[in-house]
C-alpha cells in the first residue's frame, strides 16, 4: 500500500430500520443538511438509472482538520436497501462500499472505503502524517454516526423541532482551542515551508 493510500472500514450502529437508514444514505444532495460537519455541498451531476446505478455526485467536503475536499463519485454497484458501492475520482480516489443489516430494532451500518489521496497536501504530507489524515477520516465518519442517528430520530419524532441539530463544521476557534488540532496545523505548515525549501 502506497503512502498516500488508506483502508479505513467504519462500523455504526442505529435504531431503525435498513429501510430508513438506507433511504437517508442514498440521497447524497442531502447530505450537506444532515451531515454538515463534513460536507459543505453536493450537487447532482448525472441521475443514474432505476437502481441508482450511474449516477454521480460532486462533493465539497471537509474534516476536523483546516482543509477541504473537492471530489466526486459514481454508484457502481446497488443492493438497495442493504446496500450500495462507489468508484470515486478527484482529491479522493477510490472504492467505497456501504452494506446495511437489519439486528432487531438497530442497523449495523458498514462503510468500507479503500482510497488514494490525491489532493496535493494530503499526497505530500501523507509521509509523516498518514495516522493523522486516517484519524480525520474516523472524526468525520464518527459525526456521520452522530448526524444519522439525530436525523432517523428526527423523522420518527412528532416534534422533530425538539431535538438538537447536527454536530456542525469546525472553525478556526475550534483549531486554535483544541491542542491537538493545533500542533497538527502546525506540523502542516513547517512541513509545507521544508518542502518548498527544498523544491
Amino acid at each position: 500500500m502506497g503512502l498516500n493510500e488508506y483502508h479505513i472500514v467504519t462500523r455504526w450502529r442505529v435504531p431503525g430500520t435498513v429501510e430508513e437508514a438506507a433511504e437517508i444514505l442514498a440521497d447524497a444532495t442531502d447530505l450537506p443538511r444532515w451531515w454538515p460537519s463534513v460536507y459543505i455541498a453536493a450537487e447532482e451531476l448525472r441521475p443514474g438509472d432505476d437502481n441508482g446505478i450511474g449516477r454521480e455526485i460532486a462533493l465539497y467536503t471537509k474534516g476536523w482538520l483546516p482543509y477541504t475536499l473537492r471530489w466526486q463519485f459514481r454508484v457502481s454497484e446497488s443492493d438497495y436497501p442493504h446496500g450500495f458501492a462507489l468508484e470515486s475520482w478527484g482529491d479522493l480516489v477510490g472504492r467505497g462500499e456501504w452494506s446495511l443489516k437489519q439486528d432487531g430494532g438497530c442497523v449495523d451500518i458498514t462503510y468500507d472505503w479503500r482510497l488514494r489521496a490525491e489532493k496535493p497536501l494530503l499526497r505530500w504530507l501523507s509521509l509523516i502524517l498518514h495516522p493523522v489524515f486516517a484519524a480525520n477520516h474516523r472524526w468525520a465518519m464518527a459525526r456521520g454516526e452522530e448526524s444519522l442517528r439525530l436525523e432517523l430520530a428526527r423523522r420518527s419524532a412528532g416534534e422533530p423541532e425538539s431535538l438538537p441539530p447536527p454536530p456542525g463544521p469546525t472553525g478556526w476557534r475550534t483549531y486554535i482551542l483544541h491542542p491537538l488540532t493545533a500542533t497538527t496545523v502546525l506540523v502542516i505548515v513547517a512541513s509545507l515551508v521544508s518542502i518548498s525549501i527544498f523544491l
